[in-house]
């Protein structure tokens, strides 16, 4: 399968320029220029980095030239550290993954859309041209029903970028939070510098057990990574609503690497067939789980990942429910970096 040449072992800069306050406290004492330098020194070969409008649009839709400069400063600091970047549109105007964000309307409203366009068309002016460098169209598209029309958004908006990055890697998501499922549905790609990209929480009731912000979920439920499949089945539908859970085979053996292995292996037979590179933008366990249950899950999701070439970004580097470098990884930390 072709692959993402570059961005093999990746890690996401989460809660720096997206899901935060968007103050100038933030943006400048989150993530510092060292940073970039420690996350080389551990091995990474990418990052990816995830804004908000905010950064970089004011109130009237003109651009920020704070907020540019600091993606400036970011793709120089990767250049710097010999990494890539992939720069991720998180939150556009009207559409958030994250439903708390209140963002609404952008696949029903052709101005949002437009803003849309406006927005890639001034990065890929700006930035297009930098050897180091994806573009993220939009991250994690939630609802399947927006499936059509997010084909005919990506088109226009790889025309607009077109213009001016002809070359350059535009990564593209579909239904679902970048579901696996989705892939099958994205339109063919549109030349040969399209990436598919999704997202890697499964199953998500061990990956985001006890999380405060998953409705149904109780804070203090935990389970072990190496349970059956019926045990799965069990605690999906007693902790997380229908449309979340994860499907399993229909057998009570133990989860294993075979589960990721089945569970991409229609994806990589689309992108092979497509000529295209797959890639995981997302993947990671939440920081309530026991570290060791934690490595289990790495060390098989890792497996398929070398099988099929994928290459992938942790979430998260730092704080975010996901930290990497945050203590409750410390006993597991140079075990995980030998798979990740």
């Amino acid at each position: 399968m072709k692959e993402l040449k570059g961005y093999r072992h990746g890690i996401n800069l989460g809660g720096w320029f997206s899901q935060c306050d968007h103050s100038q406290k933030r943006y400048d004492q989150f993530i510092h220029k060292d940073d970039f330098s420690r996350i080389r020194r551990l091995g990474f070969d990418h990052v990816r980095i995830p804004i908000d409008y905010e950064l970089i649009l004011n109130k009237d839709c003109s651009f920020k030239e704070d907020g540019m400069k600091r993606i400036e400063n970011c793709i120089r600091w990767s250049k710097d550290n010999d990494l890539n970047m992939i720069l991720d549109l998180h939150k556009t105007v009207g559409f958030s993954f994250d439903d708390g964000e209140k963002e609404s309307g952008f696949f029903e409203n052709e101005d949002l859309q437009q803003i849309f366009y406006e927005i890639w068309r001034e990065l890929a002016k700006r930035f297009g041209k930098e050897g180091n460098l994806s573009f993220e169209l939009l991250n994690e598209v939630s609802e399947k029903r927006f499936c059509k029309t997010w084909n005919q958004i990506v088109r226009k908006a790889i025309e607009a970028i077109r213009v001016y990055a002809p070359d350059i890697k535009i990564l593209v998501g579909g239904y679902y939070n970048n579901s696996i499922e989705a892939i099958k549905d994205l339109d063919e790609p549109y030349d040969e510098n399209i990436v598919y990209n999704f997202h890697c929480y499964s199953p998500l009731i061990f990956t985001h057990q006890g999380a405060y912000w998953i409705k149904g979920m109780d804070e203090d439920f935990r389970m072990p990574f190496e349970s059956s499949y019926e045990t799965y089945r069990t605690n999906g539908r007693k902790y997380i609503d229908k449309e979340y859970e994860d499907a399993f085979p229909e057998t009570n053996d133990l989860i294993d690497a075979s589960y990721f292995k089945d569970l991409f292996k229609e994806a990589v037979q689309i992108a092979e067939q497509r000529g295209v590179a797959l890639y995981c933008g997302e993947y990671g366990v939440i920081d309530r789980a026991d570290p060791n249950e934690t490595l289990k899950w790495y060390k098989c999701i890792s497996e398929a990942f070398e099988m099929y070439h994928i290459g992938r970004s942790l979430w998260s580097y730092k704080e975010m429910d996901f930290g990497f470098v945050d203590a409750h990884y410390d006993m597991i930390r140079a075990d995980l970096l030998e798979l990740i």
